[in-house]
């Protein structure tokens, strides 16, 4: 669901969200193979935490990249916004 709403949304709220499906996906995914491969082991629980922490890193960069962009630009399209230059 992530990967295909990264591809078809337009506007870059919307591919941030999809990024963070992606990222959170990927954090279960560790867990989940954590779980059921070494059950006493906290490694896997452990990346989880890194990912949910660069998740969180990133969409605070992102959404404050996004603000500047809107109130540069006045939109937040992506097919608007192919080229950044002054």
């Amino acid at each position: 669901m992530g990967i295909v709403g990264l591809i078809y949304r337009r506007t870059l709220i919307g591919m941030l969200i999809s990024l963070e499906l992606i990222m959170n996906g990927a954090g279960l995914n560790m867990v989940a193979l954590n779980r059921f491969l070494l059950p006493n082991d906290t490694t896997g629980l452990v990346f989880a935490l890194i990912v949910m922490g660069m998740a969180a890193a990133e969409a605070a960069l992102a959404l404050s990249i996004i603000i500047l962009i809107f109130r540069r630009y006045l939109h937040i399209e992506g097919e608007k916004l192919k080229e950044l230059k002054e």
